[in-house]
């Protein structure tokens, strides 16, 4: 269905150069401002879905580190060390909010 909207030229110059930012179109920004009005798109909940979904995943192991060059085995186990501080924080972060929710503080 087609909509018509009047705005002021400043504004749709701002939606323009939104847009292209972006690399939509002005409608396409329309739409995703209007389903973000409505509760339809909330950025929060789709940032703590996929967290919660990481939250989950596990690296695999196909190649020991030992069969690794020293450099690629160094690489894994740092990134070992972050995803680990990751996950940490994140519970934390959900701790403290089911903490603030049970008190009533959120």
């Amino acid at each position: 269905m087609a909509v018509s909207v009047r705005m002021d030229p400043l504004l749709e110059k701002e939606l323009a150069l939104a847009a292209k930012r972006q690399g939509i179109t002005k409608s396409q920004f329309i739409i995703e401002a209007v389903e973000r009005a409505l509760g339809r798109k909330d950025p929060a909940a789709l940032y703590h879905k996929v967290m919660e979904e990481s939250a989950r995943y596990r690296v695999g192991e196909e190649v020991p580190d030992d069969a690794l060059s020293p450099i690629k085995a160094a690489l894994r186990q740092r990134l070992r060390a972050q995803h680990a501080q990751q996950q940490d924080d994140y519970a934390a972060y959900l701790a403290e909010r089911e903490t603030k929710a049970q008190r009533g503080d959120a």
